[in-house]
């Protein structure tokens, strides 16, 4: 039990890269739709590649999304309107004009026999309103006057004609229409009055009924055109794929599909998306072995990445299981745009691509699709070069925008055959994603907190001078802030020739000495009395201090919440290497003992990665220039030989991943940029 423990235990690290791939790789799968996936590819306009194809079992051909809705328009244009009509308002009129006549009669002075013929008059006008219906404004502009309507009357319905209803306009023509035999009196005015402000509409449009009969109709609607029998020739090879043809392939690929997607062959299926989505992770995994290995060997950085390919599969998953029409509007190219600001290229588009050929099997035109963002990928990271500047990031997004349009326009020409049928929404949701795709300066952020990362916006802020930290080593140890100034010259000339991570370099050689903050006076750099306070100690105590400012350098480092790809420049910068000058001058006091040598050593660890060794080769060499009484040429060729060649004979670069070709390049920096600290050129034979 013990020995599995510790098994288990001294294997931590590969049992979590497993587990990683095994959730990783359940939850993918777990996304993708499992449908059954046709086995010929084929393109509208295009020649059928294949054999002769003929049809393997009898099916239906389907009609078009574009047929479906264009039929469903015609019937919403030619279906039966139902209109209600309320037969209590007609009656409800009559009786409130009768009791306004009767008060208009009891008026002395009226003529009687002239409000009775008014009286009568006006009914007659009420009568004629409602006859078939008084139809109110809103309701009246659901039809048309030529249009034949179903006029509902509690349960009875007849069809009238729409124009015969009485409308709004047509009331005030009416009444005074049934009034003209009268001549102009108080009583004529009272009933023009009383009759305006009393009619009102007695027929609405009947929303619910009308829908009804609508959704009756629709629901009757066949999605078929015909039929295709078994072993009847549905393309021959070379034909161009377009009219009924393309509609039989589309149908038979929908088919086919439904007929693989069984319950009994659901497991076979799942199955087979493990299969293919575990080979796409084991490939990230296989390029992190072999071109990443320091980033392979961290599993929280591991994590970041497959978290972020996770995070852009379930984006477009949800996206195109609620509209596939937004298909375009998830921004993929953020992902290389991330992994780009903590990693490198190589592996913001290695992930991406994978990324794209996964979401091919829940995507629409999945060609079409991976070419698209496959080339927005290469864009992406091609213009991407400067993420720390909103202006170069603005501008790789407008570029990636643009690049999308020109090929999506190219594709549908392909497709189409001309513009005409171009669906110019698609432009809009590019430039949705487009816009979108600025949220990668807020995942940027949010990643540099959550794992500890450092992009190069985090990096442009920490090489500032006047942050905190650098304007206290300033004031406290001004001598190694100015060597710390001049390591970063050299390292970030020396990172630029060998493509290694400038800003990074630079930013690391800043603070790699704050840890002498601590103890300033004991570095010669920063004594500027000539006084030597190492005079009064032992060389076993100098050496302490010396190798102290490692350790306080991280303290501090971490008190001012530096990341830690920072300290791991502070950690290495000395390596393991030893600090020979008070080891020699311990042996000679002590000529007979043997001396520790790791009381006289750095604890390391020695450089991981090209940057720090970058780092270790500038900060010896331009220490060691100091020495140079009067630094020649040839004296400084000779020096940078010597102590780069001193690195390497103690080891400190073999996991560094840095090649002799590349360490003789920075050698050739170093002595240039040195050679021009001194104002040195080249000497010439008297």
């Amino acid at each position: 039990m013990n020995k599995i423990i510790t098994s288990l235990y001294k294997n931590n690290t590969a049992i979590y890269r497993v587990l990683l791939f095994l959730v990783t790789t359940f939850l993918i799968v777990y996304l993708l739709p499992k449908g059954g996936q046709f086995r010929y590819d084929f393109l509208q306009g295009k020649p059928w590649q294949y054999d002769n194809l003929y049809a393997p079992f009898d099916f239906a051909i389907q009609k078009t999304e574009e047929e479906v809705s264009t039929e469903i328009k015609e019937l919403k244009s030619s279906i039966q309107q139902y209109f209600s009509y309320d037969l209590n308002i007609p009656n409800s009129k009559q009786e409130a004009f009768l009791k306004a006549m009767n008060a208009l009669a009891a008026v002395d002075s009226l003529d009687t026999k002239k409000v009775n013929k008014l009286r009568i008059a006006g009914r007659k006008i009420i009568e004629e309103v409602y006859n078939v219906g008084f139809v109110d404004e809103f309701s009246a502009n659901k039809s048309n006057d030529n249009v034949m309507i179903s006029l509902r009357k509690n349960n009875a319905i007849e069809d009238v004609l729409f124009s015969n209803l009485t409308q709004s306009k047509d009331v005030l023509s009416l009444i005074v229409k049934g009034l003209e035999k009268f001549e102009r009196s108080y009583s004529k005015d009272f009933v023009i009055k009383e009759l305006s402000e009393l009619l009102e509409p007695n027929v609405v449009f009947d929303q619910e009924f009308t829908e009804k009969e609508l959704d009756e109709v629709i629901a009757g609607i066949s999605y078929t055109k015909g039929k295709i029998s078994k072993d009847e020739l549905i393309i021959q090879k070379g034909d161009i794929v377009e009219g009924k043809k393309f509609s039989v392939l589309s149908s038979l690929k929908e088919t086919s599909k439904s007929q693989i997607w069984t319950k009994s062959n659901y497991n076979w299926l799942v199955f087979g998306y493990t299969i293919l989505v575990s080979i796409a992770l084991l490939m990230l995994l296989l390029f992190l072995h072999g071109y990443r290995r320091e980033i392979y060997n961290n599993n929280s950085q591991i994590t970041f990445i497959f978290l972020n390919v996770l995070l852009i599969i379930f984006a477009q998953t949800i996206i195109v299981s609620y509209n596939p029409h937004l298909l375009y509007v998830v921004p993929l190219t953020i992902l290389p745009i991330v992994l780009k600001a903590f990693f490198d290229a190589k592996l913001g588009f290695f992930a991406h691509v994978l990324t794209v050929l996964l979401l091919g099997f829940i995507v629409p035109n999945s060609f079409e699709f991976i070419y698209l963002h496959i080339i927005a990928g290469i864009v992406t990271i091609l213009s991407a070069t400067e993420l720390y500047k909103r202006a170069s990031l603005f501008i790789s997004i407008m570029q990636v925008t643009l690049v999308y349009m020109i090929a999506y326009f190219a594709f549908s020409i392909i497709t189409e055959g001309n513009i005409t049928n171009i669906k110019w929404a698609n432009f809009g949701w590019f430039a949705m994603n487009g816009l979108l795709s600025f949220l990668a300066v807020f995942f940027i952020y949010f990643y540099e907190k959550l794992f500890g990362l450092v992009s190069d916006v985090t990096l442009l802020e920490l090489s500032n001078t006047n942050s905190k930290l650098l304007r206290e080593l300033n004031e406290k140890a001004p001598g190694t802030f100015q060597h710390s100034i001049q390591v970063a010259n050299l390292a970030e000339a020396a990172a630029n020739e060998i493509g290694a991570n400038s800003m990074l370099v630079r930013t690391g050689a800043l603070y790699h000495d704050i840890g002498k903050m601590a103890n300033p006076k004991y570095f010669i750099e920063n004594q500027i009395t000539g006084v030597n306070p190492h005079n009064d100690l032992s060389p076993r105590d100098s050496a302490q201090i010396i190798l102290s400012h490692v350790i306080r350098g991280i303290e501090i480092a971490k008190k001012n919440n530096i990341p830690d790809r920072i300290i791991d420049f502070i950690r290495t910068h000395h390596g393991t290497s030893l600090v020979y000058y008070f080891y020699k001058k311990e042996q000679e006091n002590n000529p007979d003992e043997i001396i520790d040598e790791k009381k006289f050593r750095y604890q390391g660890p020695i450089p991981f990665s090209k940057e720090t060794a970058i780092l270790m080769i500038c900060d010896s060499a331009e220490a060691a220039s100091k020495s140079l009484k009067k630094p020649t040429a040839q004296s400084i060729d000779e020096l940078i030989d010597k102590v780069v060649e001193g690195q390497k004979n103690n080891n400190q670069f073999i996991n560094s991943n840095i090649t002799f070709r590349e360490i003789e390049k920075i050698k050739k920096i170093i002595k240039a940029k040195l050679m021009n600290i001194y104002h040195l050129r080249i000497e010439y034979p008297e």
